[in-house]
């Protein structure tokens, strides 16, 4: 196995990045803030935060190739992580309780919690 390339993840890139952006385009330009498109509204942030961030994580694995080799829900997943942390972020800062150390925590509370699953997917590894 290699690491993946960014030309086995440009269609999923391309779909997340049309789907998340333009629909929080149409969803805020043509919609009142009601329950149901609030809820549209943070799950369109984590689809285009995730699309924002996965040519970032496939470049980040393709020049820093790990042992062993990452595989392509790895970087989907790690990708997700930013979307998720950027709609929490921004869920938070709706409620005022939003503060950089609070950001830190969560942060870090994401990192060493993919730390963990990688320790995990690392432990099944076996050379072939």
């Amino acid at each position: 196995r290699r690491t993946p390339t960014i030309k086995a993840f440009l269609p999923l890139i391309v779909l997340l990045l049309v789907t998340g952006w333009g629909g929080l385009f149409i969803l805020v330009n043509m919609t009142e803030p009601t329950l149901w498109p609030r809820w549209l509204f943070f799950f369109l942030v984590v689809v285009g935060f995730t699309g924002v961030a996965l040519p970032v994580a496939v470049f980040l694995h393709y020049r820093f190739p790990a042992e062993p080799p990452v595989e392509q829900k790895v970087v989907v997943r790690q990708s997700l992580w930013v979307g998720v942390y950027a709609a929490l972020l921004i869920w938070m800062n709706f409620g005022q309780v939003v503060s950089v150390g609070l950001a830190g925590v969560f942060l870090v509370g994401f990192v060493v919690l993919e730390i963990i699953l990688r320790l995990r997917e690392r432990s099944f590894w076996r050379r072939p």
